[in-house]
């Protein structure tokens, strides 16, 4: 993966297209969300787009966590301080924030390290819809609307007990579903490996909104669209 190759910068603002955007949902993350398709009406940056351009920009820290605070559309230029700080914001040239980064910890920025780490989660967050969601959905009783899907990237967090490892694989830990009415809170713990050693741990977390009573029939329904969606893409 060539990160490059899926934004445009200039200066310290970087833009996405929506053809950028939506290649690497496809092609790198394995992400078939229609919100990501090139002729969405509410089209949206992947948040794992986000998460890889703050990564290459300001290196890998032992703590770090990122909450999402807007959708970003395309062709909105965001601005990438040239900081060493613990907290950054991501805004816009109107300042409104998109972005928020916490950090702590040593801190690498070691190209490979980066690079590695950045493809094992983008692959891992990639596969929420179906292979996660959809059995939590079925073990609350609960689904999306299936005419307009809305799942919202909230926050991710990861913390490294060390930075001195090769290639991490990312395990799914403690997934959940909390339901309250139409709205449901989406947590996915996940454990880094390296080497058959654990070497961190961290936790994805998503909101989903217009729930209503589980329908087995029109959940299969989605995951059969989605497959075909992804099966057009693949070949």
């Amino acid at each position: 993966m060539q990160l490059q190759d899926y934004y445009s910068q200039q200066d310290d603002s970087i833009s996405f297209s929506r053809r950028q955007a939506s290649d690497f949902a496809k092609q790198v993350a394995g992400d078939f969300n229609p919100i990501h398709d090139i002729d969405a009406k509410r089209f949206c940056v992947p948040g794992d787009l986000l998460f890889s351009v703050v990564l290459e920009k300001y290196g890998l820290s032992q703590h770090m966590r990122f909450t999402f605070a807007g959708m970003v559309n395309d062709g909105v230029a965001l601005l990438f301080p040239d900081s060493d700080a613990e907290n950054i914001d991501i805004v816009d040239a109107d300042d409104r924030k998109y972005l928020s980064l916490e950090r702590s910890g040593d801190n690498s920025r070691d190209p490979a390290l980066v690079h590695d780490l950045t493809c094992s989660y983008v692959q891992f967050s990639g596969q929420t819809f179906p292979h996660i969601l959809v059995p939590l959905m079925s073990e609350q009783q609960v689904m999306i609307n299936p005419d307009r899907p809305l799942v919202i990237y909230e926050s991710m967090s990861i913390d490294l007990e060390r930075l001195d490892f090769g290639q991490a694989q990312l395990e799914l830990d403690r997934p959940q579903l909390e339901v309250n009415g139409k709205r449901g809170n989406v947590r996915l713990g996940f454990s880094l490996k390296a080497d058959g050693e654990q070497v961190g741990h961290g936790e994805k977390t998503m909101v989903i909104s217009g729930l209503r009573a589980h329908d087995a029939e029109r959940v299969q329904a989605m995951v059969d669209d989605y497959n075909t969606r992804k099966q057009a893409v693949s070949g």
